[in-house]
């Protein structure tokens, strides 16, 4: 194999131009007037952080299912307190780990989205078994909350080179694990405009970045609470002033214990004060962005 420095021009290119932004998805106005959109998403990736590396250890098994026991109870109380709705992306393992929680979210009006098998890592398995497990994964999630997915986001944000052709023939209204904008973009397949809505993400605006640790190394991150608090709030202060999109990534398992959860409520308290934005899920922004922009759905 070549090294990069060896590569022409057309293998540069092509690597660079194959899932690309293409036009903006950004309406002129959001519903009702309001000044920006807020889309809040949770990956319950509850016990798969440990089984998709094959691992057994009890206690990491045991953190995932703090997530689902403890975790998002506690996310329901906020976002009931606040009236919203929000996406929550589930591994389909973690879905059948716990068909009740998916059940009790969807039937409350809060969105389950595609999150991978297992949370696998897409560029590590082969093409034809990435598409399996996604296909799978849409009939899981479909038979146990009684309503197909709409919108994915790939495991770790792990795009390989044929995500995105599956995305497509699952006839995806939306994908959220792309980098390349603030806002909502229509994805590009090869310089072909696909009608998929992307609603980018940020590890900026990730709980697990602040918080997530190595017990057996030498990673020990650990932000104070008020901090992540201060980044977040920053963030949405900055999409508001340029009328845009603030979406933000949590987990159950990182963001519900009782010394977090006041992140995620003081959030809500700064963003519903100001009286002027539109929380919805992820599902409800990407249909508005598309019908704005006259998207007919996956091409």
């Amino acid at each position: 194999m070549s090294e990069p420095h060896e590569w022409d021009e057309a293998q540069w290119r092509g690597l660079v131009g194959q899932v690309r932004a293409g036009r903006s998805l950004l309406p002129e106005r959001w519903p009702g007037g309001a000044r920006c959109a807020v889309a809040l998403s949770f990956d319950s990736d509850h016990e798969t952080n440990e089984l998709r590396d094959g691992g057994t250890s009890i206690a990491r098994l045991g953190w995932g299912e703090y997530g689902a026991r403890r975790g998002i109870p506690r996310i329901k109380q906020v976002l009931d307190r606040f009236d919203v709705k929000a996406s929550f992306f589930v591994p389909a393992v973690a879905a059948l780990l716990h068909p009740e929680e998916q059940r009790m979210l969807a039937q409350e009006g809060h969105e389950i989205g595609l999150h991978g098998w297992i949370h696998e890592r897409n560029t590590q398995v082969p093409p034809e078994v990435e598409r399996e497990l996604m296909l799978r994964s849409a009939d899981t999630l479909e038979k146990i909350t009684g309503t197909r997915p709409v919108g994915m986001r790939t495991p770790s944000w792990d795009y390989s080179q044929v995500t995105l052709k599956i995305a497509r023939e699952l006839g995806l209204l939306y994908d959220s694990s792309l980098f390349n904008d603030d806002d909502p973009f229509e994805i590009l397949d090869a310089g072909e405009p696909t009608g998929i809505v992307e609603l980018p993400v940020e590890w900026i605006r990730d709980d697990a970045v602040y918080f997530m640790m190595n017990r057996f190394g030498a990673q020990r991150p650990y932000t104070p609470p008020a901090d992540v608090l201060d980044i977040f709030r920053r963030e949405f202060d900055g999409a508001r002033a340029e009328g845009g999109l603030f979406l933000l990534t949590m987990h159950p398992h990182i963001t519900g214990y009782r010394s977090r959860i006041f992140i995620l409520e003081a959030l809500l308290e700064h963003i519903t004060a100001t009286g002027d934005c539109w929380v919805a899920t992820h599902a409800e922004i990407a249909r508005y962005c598309a019908e704005e922009a006259g998207l007919k759905g996956p091409k």
